[in-house]
């Protein structure tokens, strides 16, 4: 599944609210998308997820515009006012909320169990604030990703959290080779980075995708109830 952002803006110049931007994320190569000042970011994230229509350019889904399958196949992650937690809720209580809008129970066991398979035990009563910022995202990007069709996120800003750029580039390295198609939404000083890491996608065993070596592995589902509902507010 690739998706293409091409030449895609919001506004005239000088001053646009999203300038024209181009990129291609296709299983295994995240896209991404450099932005600056506080709007864009947030305005480039509904472009790429189909959330918003562009003034200028195209989002093409294999090729095609439907900005309905787009919608389906595509999950905003930590995205500012649109899809991200309260700074004062916990760990737990994100993976419940985030169980129960995908449709799945949120027992205290399948809460438990989540966080286990994630390495984040120790975390779970922790303010998602004062997590470090790849924790933060591997866990609301695997979340994202047991909702029922989703097999591509827009992941937005990481670095607003702090923490160096190649920790939480980490979670983004290991769900591509898991063939997940990834646009990554960041700033210009971020990306310069990035786009020096993006072929460790390649070149890089499974066992050093993370720093937590989970490699390939999954969250567990529950095969009772489907994933059916996004965990985003409308746009």
């Amino acid at each position: 599944m690739t998706l293409e952002l091409d030449h895609v803006g919001i506004g005239d110049e000088p001053g646009a609210a999203l300038p024209v931007v181009s990129a291609v994320a296709a299983p295994g190569h995240p896209g991404v998308v450099a932005v600056e000042t506080e709007q864009a970011p947030v305005l480039a994230s509904l472009v790429a997820g189909g959330r918003m229509r562009p003034e200028t350019g195209r989002v093409l889904l294999d090729g095609h515009e439907d900005a309905d399958a787009v919608r389906r196949t595509f999950a905003l992650v930590d995205t500012p006012g649109v899809a991200e937690p309260f700074p004062v809720m916990t760990l737990r209580k994100i993976v419940r909320e985030e169980l129960a809008f995908a449709g799945q129970r949120p027992s205290r066991d399948h809460v438990d169990t989540v966080l286990d398979e994630l390495g984040m035990r120790d975390y779970a009563d922790t303010h998602v604030q004062r997590v470090p910022t790849d924790v933060r995202v591997r866990l609301l990007v695997e979340l994202a990703l047991l909702r029922d069709g989703v097999t591509g996120i827009v992941l937005t800003t990481p670095e607003r959290h702090g923490g160096a750029v190649a920790d939480w580039f980490a979670v983004v390295r290991d769900v591509a080779r898991r063939g997940v198609t990834v646009v990554l939404v960041t700033s210009k000083a971020a990306a310069t980075t990035v786009e020096q890491l993006l072929d460790t996608i390649h070149t890089e065993g499974p066992d050093d995708a993370t720093r937590t070596g989970r490699g390939d592995q999954v969250l567990p589902s529950d095969p009772e109830s489907p994933a059916t509902v996004p965990t985003e507010a409308p746009a």
